[in-house]
């Protein structure tokens, strides 16, 4: 992990009221890596690469304390497992019906949605918004 990104990881731990620890940093830089939305299981996997010994249960409370420090993101799609997103950037998320992969995507690229009115007294405070389809991979294959 970068100097800067860990000293972001510190202070947004110290400010939720969590401590710094080498897990939490570990479980990060695997987010951070590859920027697929995994699951807690697949989090696991790819840390126990590194960290042999670390548990299901360590995985599980590091994500919970990067989602509450807000590094990290929950993503659900459908009824599927919950999945984790480092981006924190206002932005949308595609799902393939076909291989499962979930994709982020610019507001921006997305026609009609980057403009949206509420009615009077509503106050918008985030965006989350499935988009569903086949990716690029998965047309190809068609």
């Amino acid at each position: 992990m970068q100097k800067a990104q860990t000293h972001e990881l510190n202070e947004r731990l110290a400010t939720s009221g969590l401590r710094f620890t080498a897990q939490r940093q570990h479980v990060y830089d695997v987010l951070l890596q590859t920027r697929d939305h995994p699951t807690a299981e697949e989090v696991f996997i790819r840390a126990r690469q590194t960290i042999p010994d670390i548990s299901i249960a360590t995985v599980y409370n590091c994500l919970d304390a990067l989602v509450k420090c807000n590094l990290v993101r929950q993503v659900n799609v459908d009824r599927g497992a919950t999945r984790f997103c480092p981006n924190m950037e206002d932005h949308y998320h595609f799902c393939c019906d076909d291989c499962g992969h979930v994709y982020d995507i610019d507001p921006k690229q997305v026609d009609g949605l980057a403009q949206i009115s509420l009615p009077k007294g509503f106050k918008l405070t985030r965006r989350e918004i499935s988009l569903k389809g086949l990716c690029p991979e998965c047309v190809a294959e068609e």
